[in-house]
């Protein structure tokens, strides 16, 4: 099922989409991208275990970054695609359609296609993003060939509806036990309820106000969420102890360490177990490459409400924005689906920015 990037857009969707490539599982898909992507003479391509990069190298002032995930969430029974028409709306449902297989074959279309794009273009196509951090293909590609990731812009293929989505927040984990002391139940004055002390601390999240900031033009909004609690060790014993998951979303306006040192003093009192940081991202839209990009997409930009990997880029110095086909909401739904017209929308408008219109 060899790939033909010079075909339609939307018949070479259909072929990736019935390539089955769960995480862990990119393999076949990665080859034929690969192999699809050597066959074009104005592209150097590298190949970093299942990711695969094809860049120009014309000499121009200005690079841009266009990446996308091969692999998809597991199987639903809906492979292969099927096209349908509703509501007068023309769909290609299955598994990776809207996440993120519609970016990425808009992504290799113009990859063929642009052989002499305004800008330099590194195109990024790599291996599991749906799952765990640490498996992440970028991992690879930053350890191994840093300066594949370096450019003054980079546009993540996310589905975003074809709207420009600016940056992303910044995610904090942190775990907060409240201490008890165990006694049975019969003798309940004979000990602490460690859930019944936890009380303060939930009050405390309740009362929590969520801050709103501007960057670049994008107002983000904060959230600090308990998003999971346990306590207790039987049916008639007082818990000596409940420990309560926090989720904090922080503005990209924040570092790390400045989230970090706002949760300890929201929270000083109690003692803070941090399981999981990873940065925001800036979405830079002050900047001329970015305003550029803005007018060409024609798009007015909206925050990023999540963590993605623009904040990879972003940690490089490298402002980077989500603009993709399709409706992520209906990402990894089993009836998954992107509208074809998002595709040719987003296709014609990169195409109008990096320097050529079909």
């Amino acid at each position: 099922m060899a790939l033909d990037l010079r075909a339609d857009v939307i018949d070479l969707l259909g072929t990736i989409v019935d390539i089955e490539s769960v995480s862990g599982h990119e393999g076949r898909l990665a080859d034929e991208v690969e192999a699809a992507l050597r066959g074009c003479r104005h592209l150097a391509v590298v190949r970093l275990g299942d990711t695969v990069i094809a860049r120009t190298e014309l000499g121009r002032p200005e690079r841009v970054v266009v990446a996308g995930h091969l692999d998809t969430v597991p199987l639903a029974d809906n492979l292969p695609a099927r096209l349908r028409t509703v509501d007068g709306e023309e769909r290609m449902y299955g598994r990776g359609t809207c996440d993120m297989k519609a970016g990425v074959a808009v992504a290799l279309s113009l990859a063929a296609e642009l052989e002499e794009p305004c800008r330099d273009v590194t195109w990024i196509f790599y291996d599991n993003e749906e799952v765990e951090a640490s498996r992440n293909g970028l991992n690879r590609v930053e350890r191994e060939r840093p300066d594949l990731m370096q450019g003054d812009f980079a546009v993540l293929g996310e589905p975003s509806g074809a709207r420009v989505e600016g940056g992303c927040q910044g995610t904090m984990r942190f775990t907060v036990t409240v201490p008890g002391v165990a006694a049975h139940s019969a003798r309940a004055w004979q000990g602490v309820n460690a859930i019944h002390r936890a009380g303060e601390l939930l009050a405390r999240l309740a009362a929590y106000v969520p801050r709103r900031v501007v960057v670049d033009g994008l107002e983000y909004i904060e959230g600090l969420n308990a998003v999971r609690i346990a306590g207790g060790v039987a049916g008639n014993v007082i818990p000596d102890r409940c420990t309560t998951e926090i989720n904090f979303r922080f503005a990209p306006d924040r570092t790390p360490e400045q989230a970090e040192a706002y949760v300890r003093e929201y929270f000083a009192g109690y003692e803070l177990v941090v399981t999981d940081l990873a940065p925001g991202a800036r979405p830079g839209l002050d900047l001329p490459i970015a305003r550029d990009f803005l007018r060409a997409v024609g798009s007015e930009p909206a925050p990023k409400y999540g963590w993605t990997d623009v904040a990879r880029f972003s940690a490089r110095g490298v402002p980077a924005v989500n603009y993709g086909p399709g409706d992520a909401l209906k990402a990894h739904q089993d009836d998954e689906y992107v509208a074809l017209a998002s595709v040719r929308r987003v296709r014609a408008a990169l195409a109008g920015w990096l320097g050529r219109q079909r």
